[in-house]
């Protein structure tokens, strides 16, 4: 499964954090909401009914809740205002709660994947699965893709890498109830084996997706920096500038959803230090209002036209 760009087909304005953490705030309850739900009904419908693959789901349903709630409360933190100790905010916040995330998942994964190692060891103790599982794994199946579509769209309109990582994980749900949903076909078809082998697939999936959020957000904890596109448009909003004779050394770096820049600007030698001020702060403006930009360090350095 690919995850795609969150923020390609979106334009570069800031995001007002209020509108951001009041988007987290309603998209996540509603998934809340959802995956209460669905965890208590696979769980117990999948106990009543024997398929071990309805519970993982279930499980995996339960994790979503438990990260629905990670997500509040990182929401609720982020938005704070820089202090003397977070002078660049708190941003990283939802940084740390995607590597928790990612942690959770690849958890969970690993539990699911023991679990059925378990039970395909002992083939002939497994049940025959009965039709009530089947028609829970389709509506959970339905449920989880709608509620994927839901969720990345507001993470795509606030800027939110929580939010889109909150999504995927809503869609890695999607995708192994589906993988359930065959699983139990094919034990009501007389391939009980399957059940089980179902289960040990979601558990590959799930520790996966746990993988990949971690890994990245491990990246963006240890300063990553904005792709070459993001970079590149920053550089062209810069050169725009008028006054600006060009610019090197351009650094970027992840704080959560935002990025911090460095870089030296060439300015022209023979102007006051009141002018090359004036130029400065115009690329400061126009980087902060096109990008989502919420600090820059630059360094004016003389520049003298060629002879």
């Amino acid at each position: 499964m690919q995850r795609i760009e969150p923020f390609a087909d979106v334009d570069e304005d800031t995001i007002d954090p209020a509108v951001k953490a009041a988007a987290a705030m309603r998209s996540t309850w509603v998934s809340a909401g959802v995956n209460t739900t669905l965890s208590i009904l696979q769980v117990v419908v999948g106990a009543m009914s024997g398929s071990s693959g309805l519970i993982a789901d279930g499980v995996h349903s339960l994790s979503d809740l438990v990260a629905d709630f990670l997500v509040l409360f990182v929401s609720a933190h982020s938005k704070a205002e820089a202090d003397e100790r977070h002078p660049y905010g708190h941003h990283r916040f939802e940084t740390a709660a995607s590597l928790a995330l990612g942690l959770l998942l690849a958890a969970v994964g690993i539990g699911m994947l023991w679990s059925a190692v378990l039970k395909i060891q002992h083939l002939g103790a497994i049940p025959k699965v009965e039709m009530t599982a089947l028609y829970v794994a389709i509506a959970a199946l339905i449920a989880k893709e709608t509620l994927f579509r839901y969720m990345l769209a507001v993470a795509k309109r606030v800027k939110s890498g929580m939010l889109v990582a909150n999504a995927w994980h809503a869609r890695s749900d999607a995708a192994s109830s589906l993988v359930v949903g065959c699983g139990i076909v094919g034990n009501l078809a007389g391939y009980p084996f399957l059940d089980p082998v179902a289960a040990l697939i979601v558990g590959i999936m799930v520790a996966r997706m746990g993988w990949q959020f971690g890994w990245e957000a491990l990246h963006d904890l240890m300063d990553q920096s904005a792709d070459d596109d993001e970079v590149a448009a920053i550089r062209a909003t810069i050169l725009a500038t008028p006054g600006v004779r060009g610019c090197h050394n351009l650094r970027t770096r992840k704080m959560g959803d935002m990025l911090t820049v460095d870089v030296h600007l060439d300015i022209d030698a023979h102007i006051t230090v009141e002018a090359g001020h004036v130029i400065v702060q115009a690329v400061e403006d126009q980087v902060g209002a096109r990008h989502r930009v919420i600090g820059m360090m630059t360094h004016a350095d003389p520049w003298h036209p060629a002879a």
